[in-house]
């Protein structure tokens, strides 16, 4: 989870999110390329005292400062929309879970299982232990088994809601009478937290989701206890 002074990305949990921050440094670089020529550019032509009485055209030059960002932008562009179609890409999910937008609270079911729906709201501080996180903790945390393909259709009851897990490179949208849906999977377990991006109104980051991933036995576990 994002602690306090992190200048960085949250360490992975997903391949998606390991594309995500390849993406982020490939970027990076780039910029930071252009931002140190543009930079000695600059400083070059503030100390500098060379001068052209007939200087009227530069048609070489202007060329090449025309061709040299199309070429970087399509540097950028080619891994960028790869992107776009690995987060589109739905193969087979083994599991399928239904996240519901509601204000201030979440709902989730598992579409595979029979009766297996809750909600999901955020802990009052005067209800957390020691080990509870103020503000991002649940009563009900939504459980997945890692290393499985993983469905999750997203929509809202009332206003659009923003479903975001940084930590899997997450963030849909969850729209009134819209079904939207995204694959997942997981590389291991662990507490992932999230919160609504406010698109739904002031203060909405205090709906939070926290998604708890376990191994595939014992997510078996947890569901035979919810359905005894």
């Amino acid at each position: 989870m994002t602690t306090w002074k992190t200048i960085l990305l949250q360490d992975s949990a997903s391949p998606l999110m390991e594309q995500l921050s390849f993406f982020h440094d490939h970027t990076l670089m780039i910029l930071v390329i252009i931002t140190v020529i543009v930079g000695q550019l600059m400083i070059t032509l503030f100390f500098n005292k060379f001068n052209h009485r007939y200087l009227l055209e530069g048609q070489l030059i202007e060329i090449i400062w025309t061709i040299l960002p199309a070429i970087t932008l399509i540097f950028i562009a080619i891994p960028s929309l790869r992107l776009i179609y690995i987060l589109d890409e739905m193969n087979n999910p083994s599991i399928t879970i239904k996240t519901i937008g509601h204000q201030w609270y979440w709902s989730y079911e598992y579409s595979d299982f029979k009766s297996i729906e809750f909600d999901s709201y955020m802990l009052p501080t005067k209800e957390l232990n020691y080990y509870n996180f103020r503000l991002l903790d649940v009563d009900n945390r939504m459980v997945v088994p890692f290393e499985t393909k993983i469905r999750v259709i997203v929509t809202a009851s009332d206003v659009i809601h923003s479903w975001t897990i940084p930590a899997l490179g997450v963030k849909i949208d969850g729209t009134p009478g819209r079904l939207n849906q995204i694959s997942l999977i997981l590389n291991r377990s662990g507490l992932f937290f999230g919160q609504c991006s406010e698109i739904c109104g002031a203060n909405h980051s205090f709906m939070p989701i926290v998604m708890e991933s376990i191994s595939p036995k014992f997510f078996m576990k947890w569901v035979l206890n919810k359905y005894s």
